[in-house]
Order: C-alpha cells, then sequence, then structure tokens
C-alpha cells in the first residue's frame, strides 16, 4: 500500500490528542452524508415522476408514430406507407388524420382535436382499457353513413355531455384553401355530425382528456377536404421486438421524408421539462453539498495542528512536501468518500422503503392523486453520479486550503 494513504488511513480512525477532532470529523462526514442521501432521494423521486408519466401514456400514445418530416398530409396509398404496412416486425399499422375543429352543443363551443383512425384502431393503443364505462371490445367507429365519436372524459364534462347524449354533436372545420366569407361565414366552413358512441376515455392526462375527440378516418379525412389523405401511422411492434431497433431500422427504411418517433420523443416536451427539473434540482443539492463539504477543511485544520510532530517526523525521513499535503488530502477525501458511501446505502434503503410501503404519501385524501405515495425510482446511473460529485467537490475543496498552507 502507499505510505501516504496507508497514514491517511491510519488518521481516519485512529485516536487524536483532542477528542473533539473525532466530533468534528464525524461531523464533517455525517454532513456529506446527509447532502448524499438528499441527492439519491430527490433524484429518485424525479426518476420515478418520470416513469409515472411514461406509464400514463402506454395505453394512448402508440409505440412508434411516423409522420412526415415537412408538411402536413400524405396520400394513404403512397408505396412507403405500404411497405411500412408490410413489414414483417409491424403487428398493427393505424392510419390517422389528425386537426383542429370546432364543437357545438346547446350553446356551448370548444375548439378540439379530432383524431381519425382506421377501423384497425382497436388492436393498435388498446382503447378498450381507457374507456369508461370500460368494454371488452372498442366501439365502432363508423357504420354506413353513421359517425361516432368517443370524447375525453373531460372534454365531454365541460361540454355537458352523458354517456347517452342526444342530439349528437356538431362539428365545424375551415373549407380548405378558402378564404371566410363575411357575408356569409358558415359557407366557409364543413360541418357534420357525431353521434353518441356510447363511452369516453380517460387517459389522466388533460392533454388528451380535455381536447381530443376520436371518431373514423372517413369522417375525419370529408371534415378537414383531405380525402384519402392521412397525417400520420401509428404502429403497434409485434411482441419481443426491440422498440429502439426497429425505430432505426424504420427511420432507414422511409428515409429523410419521415419522421419516426418513440412515446419519449411523441412528449418531448414533457420529459423535457422533467429533465430540466431534474438537472436543476442537482444543481441546488451539489451546492449544498459544497457548503457541507467545507467543514472537512476545518477538521484537517485541527488535524494538522495535532499531527505538527509527526509531520516533523515524515519531514526528517525525506518526505517531500508535497507528500506530506498529499496525505491530508487523501484524508478529507475519505471522510468524504465514507460520508457519500454511508448517505447513499441510507438513501436507497429509504427509497426501497418508500416503493414498498409508501412512507410519505402524496396528500390526506385517498384517490386525489393518481398515486397514494410519491413515487421513486432508483437508478444506478444517478448513484454514480452522485459519488463521482462527492469525490470531484470534497476533492475541489480540500486541496485549495491544504495547498495553502504550505507544508514544508
Amino acid at each position: 500500500m502507499n505510505y501516504r494513504l496507508f497514514i491517511a488511513w491510519r488518521y481516519l480512525f485512529s485516536k487524536k490528542s483532542h477528542h473533539a477532532i473525532n466530533i468534528i470529523s464525524a461531523i464533517s462526514a455525517c454532513g456529506v452524508a446527509i447532502a448524499t442521501l438528499a441527492m439519491v432521494c430527490t433524484l429518485s423521486v424525479f426518476n420515478g415522476f418520470q416513469s409515472l408519466v411514461a406509464d400514463l401514456f402506454t395505453d394512448f400514445d402508440p409505440e412508434l408514430k411516423v409522420t412526415l418530416a415537412e408538411g402536413r398530409t400524405i396520400s394513404a396509398t403512397d408505396p412507403a406507407i405500404k411497405e411500412l404496412q408490410e413489414r414483417g416486425d409491424v403487428e398493427t399499422a393505424t392510419l390517422c388524420l389528425e386537426d383542429l375543429a370546432l364543437v357545438v352543443r346547446d350553446g356551448k363551443q370548444m375548439v378540439v382535436t379530432i383524431k381519425g383512425m382506421s377501423e384497425n384502431y382497436g388492436q393498435q393503443m388498446n382503447l378498450a382499457q381507457l374507456l369508461y364505462p370500460q368494454t371488452d371490445e372498442a366501439p365502432v367507429l363508423h357504420a354506413d353513413v353513421l359517425e361516432y365519436g368517443i370524447p375525453g372524459i373531460q372534454l365531454a364534462l365541460q361540454l355537458g355531455l352523458r354517456p347517452d347524449f342526444e342530439p349528437p354533436l356538431t362539428v365545424f372545420a375551415p373549407k380548405r384553401g378558402e378564404r371566410v366569407n363575411m357575408g356569409n361565414p358558415m359557407s366557409s366552413f364543413n360541418s357534420d355530425e357525431l353521434l353518441n358512441s356510447g363511452a369516453v376515455f380517460q387517459v389522466k392526462q388533460s392533454k388528451y382528456d380535455a381536447n381530443y375527440i376520436l371518431t373514423s378516418l372517413p369522417f375525419a379525412q370529408n371534415l378537414f377536404d383531405q380525402h384519402g389523405r392521412i397525417s400520420q401511422v401509428e404502429l403497434r411492434m409485434k411482441p419481443g421486438t426491440n422498440i429502439a431497433r426497429a425505430q432505426r431500422s424504420i427511420a432507414r427504411q422511409l428515409g429523410s421524408r419521415f419522421t419516426v418517433s418513440d412515446r419519449y420523443e411523441q412528449q418531448a416536451d414533457v420529459f423535457r421539462i422533467m429533465k430540466i427539473e431534474k438537472l436543476i434540482a442537482y444543481l441546488f443539492l451539489t451546492f449544498i453539498l459544497l457548503v457541507a463539504s467545507f467543514n472537512i477543511v476545518g477538521s484537517l485544520s485541527m488535524l494538522m495542528i495535532d499531527k505538527e510532530h509527526d509531520i516533523e517526523t515524515l519531514r526528517n525521513l525525506g518526505a517531500a512536501p508535497s507528500d506530506i499535503s498529499r496525505i491530508f488530502i487523501l484524508e478529507g477525501n475519505m471522510i468524504s468518500l465514507l460520508g457519500a458511501v454511508i448517505g447513499a446505502l441510507v438513501g436507497v434503503a429509504l427509497c426501497w422503503a418508500q416503493q414498498r410501503y409508501g412512507l410519505i404519501a402524496m396528500g390526506q385524501s385517498e384517490g386525489a392523486f393518481l398515486v397514494e405515495a410519491y413515487p421513486v425510482v432508483v437508478r444506478p446511473l444517478d448513484i454514480l453520479l452522485i459519488l463521482l460529485t462527492v469525490v470531484v467537490v470534497s476533492a475541489a475543496v480540500v486541496w485549495y486550503p491544504v495547498k495553502k498552507m504550505e507544508l514544508k
């Protein structure tokens, strides 16, 4: 063992002539441990919320979504779409047309997103699990000349809809390529009616529940003057398919005309905000760790005063000033690393207890939140990042004061 490391190790656990030095060293390690524990728990909670949001999107967002890189719509008979539907790893390819429209009912008006889907939509999005009341199969959206709509639950409440609502919803959309006729504004709009499908859907995300109406693809194509055209293809891959690998393969196959997005990329804004929040929390906690690490400087200062005789002996034995400084730098790093390991272990244990027993609840009212307790997910990379941060911060804090003391 390197003699500098050996001496630093002995100083860490040996008794000092002044018992206060041991107490201050323990307090320094505890400060680092508490800061590390806070980082582990906080970052794990952010991970938990990110996983929770991802799970909520699972039943509505497709595994992969193909859209045009430029432009809004493409012909449903485009050769690229046909090739996509014939891929061996694609279980279901649902053709969709999505755009904004105005819904009017009993004097209430709302701008909503109309999403028209081909008949196989139920195989792609497992909508039956999101419906209220729940059914074994997804409702029929198109039958002869009849068109049905499934509104989001919040949208249904805002419009005053009931599961057996009558009369049907009236939907308006501007005619394609026409300017508004101020003398007769209604002549510049396409209009159609959506009948009651007998159900509403609930994703537990306001983006969908308060803004979307699901209907058939022919209805949307007729309403938006996009006959025979679609805005996106939503894919459900066969079981066992590696989604990331399939995404890259489809992107290469389709070329630069198309964009292929997985579930996280479809909700890029949401997850980007969550990542920024996590980064800001990490930076604030790093600052707290920096302040806690300054306790180590006081501990080392007293230790160097206590070990003046040992320092003189080392000098007489030929140890260079840099070697003696290195001993105390290692001592400071050991104190911080000890605190970091203890804090990380306690933090992981608390996260495990929160996962298993829900120690900290989201609120007092049962059922008021999507989950009863704060969700946590411990990721090994976060633990490694935290330990690395502790080592770097403590090394920076310890190095300058020790060098400044000019141990010669």
